[in-house]
């Protein structure tokens, strides 16, 4: 009897373990420790054929979905590869699918799709990697109507206070990028032809460091610069 009453209570911590609703539900709950935060990014781009520097930027965040980023020169990370917090992916109405348990980088994660109700939004499809014990989120592809698809993968500190990350690697197709005019003119004619052989795949690293976290940051930080 009691043998019988252990297996059903493991198969209900089993169930509650891949509802998809409440792996999202915890993600959303741990991200909720940080009400704001601003943070100094180092941005490496890693396209073989093109020569773009790296550069530095200051990015700042506000619950629910404010964000800003502030660089000097020119930085080749589109605005769905900026924010990485659970808002940015999952907001709206949404359907949450639990696919399967995998280990990821030495980490047991649960791989959840989500997919979008709202036409409105950009994004067609994505899954994501939920770290299960830490409730954060690892790794998140997205298929999007205007980019393509793109990844995202997040490295934390051993002993993260917070759930943000140290580093990201932003995976993209380059032909879906809208790049500045300027910068498409420099790149040369050889190297463009390569589009047309294929998608050319592109990686942005952007190294997090200095967090501010939870220090009532202005909304005046979020309005757009008028020039």
């Amino acid at each position: 009897m009691i043998f019988i009453l252990i297996i059903i209570l493991f198969a209900n911590i089993q169930a509650q373990t891949n509802d998809p609703n409440e792996i999202v539900k915890s993600v959303i709950t741990k991200f909720s420790q940080v009400n704001d935060y601003e943070v100094d990014i180092d941005i490496k781009v890693d396209v073989e054929f093109l020569r773009v520097p790296e550069s530095r930027a200051k990015l700042f965040f506000k619950q629910p979905d404010k964000v800003k980023l502030k660089s000097e020169g020119f930085a080749l990370l589109p605005k769905d590869g900026i924010d990485f917090s659970p808002s940015s992916i999952i907001k709206g109405n949404y359907t949450a699918i639990f696919e399967r348990k995998e280990n990821l980088n030495g980490v047991q994660t649960s791989v959840v799709k989500i997919v979008p109700i709202n036409e409105n939004t950009n994004i067609i499809l994505s899954t994501i990697w939920v770290d299960d014990k830490n409730s954060i989120i690892r790794k998140v592809e997205s298929t999007t109507k205007t980019q393509g698809t793109y990844t995202l993968e997040l490295f934390y500190d051993n002993d993260f206070k917070y759930p943000l990350p140290k580093q990201m690697i932003f995976s993209f197709n380059l032909d879906k990028m809208n790049l500045p005019q300027t910068f498409t003119n420099t790149t040369p004619k050889s190297s463009r032809r390569r589009f047309k052989d294929g998608p050319v795949i592109g990686k942005v690293y952007v190294n997090y460091s200095n967090y501010k976290v939870n220090k009532n940051l202005s909304d005046k930080i979020f309005e757009e610069d008028k020039d």
